[in-house]
C-alpha cells in the first residue's frame, strides 16, 4: 500500500479519510478500497495480452461479498476450497463455468454440490480422490469436469514460509509426479469424468518469479509429454496457480508484480507449444492485501526498563498472520503530526491473553497516536479472524470513490455472552 495523506496529515484509503471512517465505524475495523482491487484485476488481465485465460480469484484470501462481487464484475472467476465458498461465489454472480474447486479433503456433500452445479473443474489432488469423484458423479448420473493438480516437487520454503509452501514432495497437496500418468489414465478411462485441465501450485507469497516458473515448467513439460503420447487430448486449460507476493515492507526496491509472473509464464507456455490451452491463474493475496487496512485505537502504553509497549485494541484474533507466519505488517499513525518529535521504537501488541499477540517493533511518535493503521491487511485478515477471548469480529468497511459505501455490524459483548451462555441449552 502506498501511503497517501491529506493536507492535515491524515491517512487516506482510496482517497477517503480513515480518521473519518474510524469515527463512523469504531475499531477494530478492516477498511477495503474496492477501486484499488478493480485496478489490480485490470492490470493482471492486460498481462495476458488477449490470450485465452481465466483469473480465478482465491476466495479464501477474503470472502467478503462486496469484494467477490467487485472482482466478478470485471470478469474474474473463483478458486474455492469449500462448499460454502462455492455457494458464496455463485451468489456473488460468478458463473459455475468460471469456478474451480481445490482442496485435498472435499467431503461427499461438497463434491455432490460441485458436480450438480457443473463447475469448470474439480481439482483432483490424489489417486484416491479420482475414485471418489467418479463414484459421486456416477451416483448423480452426471459427468464431472475435472483437472489434475500436479505436485511439482519444487521447494520454495526459503523464498516464503514453511506453512505456505505447497509444492514440495512432503506437502499434502497434489498428485505426485510419479503417479501422474496413472491419474490421467484413470480419469480418461471413466465415462463419468471429463479431464479438462492440468494444474499446479507451488506456494504462497512468492517474491521471486523463478520458483513459480520452475513449477510452471514442470506442469507444461508433463502436459507436453502426455500429449505427445496421445493422452490428455481433451484439455481446455493449464493452471499455474497463484501465490503472487505482496510488498509488505513498502520498500522502493524492485518487486515483481502479478503481471510480471503472468508474462513470464506465457513465454514458457509458448515454448511448450501449449498456446491452444487457456491459461488459468489463481491469485488471492495480491488482489486484495494492498487495498485493505486494519484500523485500531491505542489503548495505553507500558514503559519498562527493557521495553516500550504500545497496546492497541486489535489483536491476533483480528489479524493472525504475525502469530501464525511471523509475518510483519507496517503500522503507521492514522494522523501523523509532524510536531510530535522524532519517532522511537514501540513494541505494538494487542489485548489477547497470549504472548504471541505481538505485531512487532515499529517506529512511531514518542507521543503515541490515538489510532493506527496496520497496512496491507486485505488478505488473510478477516478470513482468519476468530472470537477468541470473547472478542467480537472486527467491522468490515468498504470504500469506493473515496466514500464509505457499505459496512458490517459489530456484535456486542452481551450478544456474545448470551450466545455462549445458551450453548448446549
Amino acid at each position: 500500500m502506498r501511503l497517501l495523506r491529506d493536507s492535515s496529515h491524515g491517512l487516506l484509503l482510496g482517497g477517503g479519510s480513515l480518521t473519518a471512517l474510524v469515527r463512523d465505524c469504531g475499531t477494530p475495523t478492516y477498511a477495503y478500497d474496492l477501486d484499488g482491487m478493480t485496478a489490480e484485476a485490470s492490470s493482471l488481465t492486460e498481462a495476458f495480452d488477449a490470450a485465452p485465460h481465466r483469473i480465478a480469484y482465491a476466495v479464501k484470501a477474503n470472502a467478503a461479498g462486496a469484494i467477490v462481487r467487485t472482482l466478478a464484475a470485471v470478469g474474474c472467476g473463483a478458486d474455492v476450497v469449500s462448499g460454502a465458498e462455492l455457494i458464496l461465489a455463485l451468489a456473488c454472480g460468478i458463473g459455475p463455468d468460471r469456478i474451480v474447486y481445490s482442496g485435498v479433503a472435499k467431503t461427499d456433500e461438497e463434491l455432490d454440490l460441485a458436480i450438480a452445479k457443473g463447475i469448470a473443474a474439480v481439482q483432483l489432488e490424489s489417486l484416491e480422490e479420482i475414485a471418489r469423484v467418479e463414484s459421486r458423479a456416477r451416483a448423480a448420473g452426471r459427468i464431472a469436469r475435472v483437472s489434475i493438480r500436479v505436485n511439482p516437487g519444487v521447494d520454495v520454503e526459503r523464498a516464503t514460509h514453511a506453512h505456505i509452501a505447497t509444492g514440495h514432495d512432503r506437502a499434502k497437496f497434489g498428485v505426485p509426479r510419479a503417479d501422474l500418468t496413472r491419474a490421467v489414465e484413470l480419469a480418461e478411462a471413466s465415462p463419468c469424468l471429463e479431464l479438462v485441465g492440468m494444474t499446479t501450485h507451488v506456494g504462497s507469497h512468492l517474491t521471486e518469479i523463478e520458483p513459480y516458473l520452475e513449477s510452471a515448467r514442470v506442469l507444461f513439460q508433463r502436459v507436453r509429454a502426455l500429449r505427445d503420447q496421445g493422452r490428455a487430448r481433451a484439455l481446455r486449460f493449464v493452471d499455474t496457480g497463484g501465490g503472487f507476493g505482496v510488498d509488505y515492507d513498502g520498500s522502493d526496491a524492485p518487486f515483481p508484480r502479478p503481471a510480471d509472473f503472468v508474462r513470464a509464464v506465457r513465454v514458457e507456455q509458448r515454448a511448450a507449444r501449449l498456446d491452444d490451452l487457456a491459461l488459468f491463474v489463481e491469485p488471492g493475496r495480491s488482489m486484495v492485501a494492498p487495498h485493505g487496512v486494519l484500523l485500531a485505537r491505542v489503548v495505553q502504553t507500558k514503559v519498562a526498563e527493557a521495553m516500550r509497549w504500545l497496546m492497541i485494541d486489535a489483536g491476533m484474533n483480528d489479524l493472525l498472520r504475525p502469530a501464525l507466519y511471523q509475518a510483519r505488517h507496517r503500522i503507521v499513525p492514522l494522523q501523523a503530526d509532524v510536531d510530535r518529535g522524532t519517532a522511537i521504537p514501540w513494541r505494538v501488541v494487542g489485548p489477547v491473553c497470549e504472548s504471541s499477540d505481538d505485531f512487532g517493533e515499529h517506529l512511531l511518535p514518542r507521543e503515541p497516536p490515538a489510532a493506527v493503521a496496520i497496512l496491507d491487511a486485505g488478505a488473510y485478515g478477516y478470513s482468519m479472524a476468530s472470537r477468541y477471548n470473547g472478542r467480537q469480529l472486527p467491522v468490515e468497511a468498504f470504500v469506493r470513490g473515496g466514500r464509505l459505501v457499505a459496512r458490517t455490524r459489530r456484535l456486542t459483548a452481551q450478544e456474545w455472552a448470551d450466545e455462549r451462555a445458551n450453548a448446549g441449552s
